[in-house]
């Protein structure tokens, strides 16, 4: 089994969406004073590589804490435009996808999309209750033929619209 970290570090002053809080990492106590090192952090729910909950772009629609964790795992693979994609597999794009292919994803009915995805294909995602993935990396060294794992847990938080995750891709050796 060989694990692909998918997820982007998180550091203070690294790039954010217009708008979205400056990511801030402080460190409050260290070994050499207390014994132990403890860190601050402040950043918005969208910052890194991320999930978004249907709250996110759609008002009343669930939160992160109640949905199921299964949404935030499962088979997945990187495609292209151009290709087959599979069904009922999460679908993950390197190159941007518009909302021009949004009912080919939807009529594939995948859990989650990540990757290279437009604001607005987002949007209509998760309206249709399909969780969307961005600030993933790595993609490039996955195969566009063969599917993998795929988990990207998000923090417990209350009335979350989205979360930090540590994305990765768990593939079977050959």
């Amino acid at each position: 089994m060989k694990i692909i970290d998918l997820s982007t570090p998180l550091f203070t002053d690294m790039n954010v969406f217009p708008g979205d809080p400056v990511v801030k990492i402080e460190v409050i106590h260290t070994h050499d004073k207390e014994t132990w090192e403890l860190r601050h952090l402040s950043m918005g729910s969208h910052t890194g590589t991320h999930v978004d909950a249907f709250s996110h772009m759609h008002q009343g629609a669930e939160n992160l804490d109640a949905m199921p964790l299964e949404n935030f795992c499962g088979t997945a693979q990187v495609v292209t435009i151009n290709q087959l994609w599979p069904q009922k597999t999460g679908l993950f794009f390197i190159d941007e996808v518009g909302i021009e292919e949004a009912s080919r994803i939807i009529a594939s009915q995948p859990k989650f999309v990540g990757g290279n995805i437009t604001e607005e294909l987002e949007r209509t995602l998760l309206g249709k209750k399909i969780i969307t993935y961005t600030g993933l990396v790595n993609l490039e060294s996955l195969s566009r033929e063969k599917s993998f794992m795929f988990y990207g847990f998000p923090l417990k938080i209350q009335a979350g619209d989205g979360s930090p995750v540590r994305a990765v891709a768990m593939i079977e050796d050959d």
